[in-house]
């Protein structure tokens, strides 16, 4: 079993379904309300648990009734919690839109996960025993860089998702050994439209990168390899809350199994599948029993060189 640990956020998701995303000044009516455990921490060590990884949560949670209720989801995940702190305060929310199409609108309200701005004691002992450390940019970036220079030190492969997509400090790309953004996260970063030609950009910062293009597939490249693209499966999106993040839970699973990429991507495509047909972030997050039955029953799938 590949053992994960992910250094993020975790978020109370307030999330309004509505027929559509309201425009600047204007009230729409909602049909139904829920909250739901989420953060993109969070929601990649769910994933990644319920793909058949060993996980591990390095965050916090706030001393309020939302801080008590992610807890206790990212237990019925499977994943440890051991380290993951009570800050004193609220815990974190995304405020979330959903349209009639499955598209969303987030806005995110930090709470206890901007109290993370340096590893705490224990942190470097369970990432020395890692596989793999997660991280993405819901924590503070003095956090997340920490992180992926420790992991790199120790030898531990480090996956970032750099998302909600902002500049990224030298010594954190530095440290990156797989970046993983969507392509508007990857346009940011390189003010290059084209996620083809991004990607290939993001390859003078990091060694290897896949680019999420949502009902498109996925993109990978990488230094001295041919790019190339798997396909997602065909389906009807309900909700893409968390889609992005159930890819990289799933995709460091299979990386971590020694999966070949392209494989290691079409599987973590499926997962992704799975999880935009349903609605919610980690409820929707697919286990690895629906994700093999499903990535065995796909046919006609084709890799293209780009």
């Amino acid at each position: 079993m590949t053992s994960i640990v992910v250094l993020g956020s975790t978020n109370m998701d307030l999330v309004a379904f509505v027929p559509r995303a309201p425009a600047r000044g204007e009230t729409v009516t909602g049909r139904e309300f829920r909250t739901i455990p989420g953060g993109k921490g969070a929601n990649q060590a769910v994933a990644a648990a319920r793909a058949g990884a060993d996980v591990s949560m390095i965050g916090a949670v706030g001393t309020d009734e939302f801080g008590a209720r992610l807890r206790a989801a990212l237990d019925s995940s499977g994943v440890d919690t051991d380290l993951l702190r009570a800050a004193e305060g609220p815990s974190g929310t995304a405020h979330i839109v959903v349209d009639d199409e499955g598209g969303n609108a987030i806005v995110v309200v930090p709470g206890a996960n901007g109290t993370v701005t340096t590893l705490d004691h224990g942190d470097e002992a369970l990432i020395a025993t890692a596989d793999a450390l997660l991280l993405q940019l819901e924590l503070p970036l003095s956090a997340v860089t920490e992180g992926a220079v420790t992991a790199r030190r120790l030898g531990v492969r480090t996956v970032l998702t750099p998302a909600p997509a902002q500049q990224l400090p030298p010594e954190l790309l530095a440290a990156t050994d797989l970046l993983v953004p969507n392509e508007h996260e990857a346009a940011a970063l390189t003010g290059i439209a084209d996620p083809h030609a991004a990607a290939t950009a993001l390859l003078a910062h990091v060694p290897e990168v896949v680019v999420t293009l949502g009902a498109s597939g996925s993109l990978y490249a990488a230094r001295g390899r041919e790019p190339f693209t798997v396909a997602a499966p065909r389906v009807r999106a309900v909700d893409t809350t968390a889609a992005g993040d159930t890819f990289v839970g799933a995709l460091a699973v299979a990386l971590g199994e020694g999966r070949p990429v392209r494989e290691a991507m079409a599987w973590a495509s499926t997962a992704a599948a799975l999880s935009v047909q349903r609605a919610g972030a980690s409820s929707s997050m697919p286990y690895r029993s629906e994700i093999d039955e499903a990535h065995d029953s796909l046919t006609g799938r084709e890799v293209d060189a780009v």
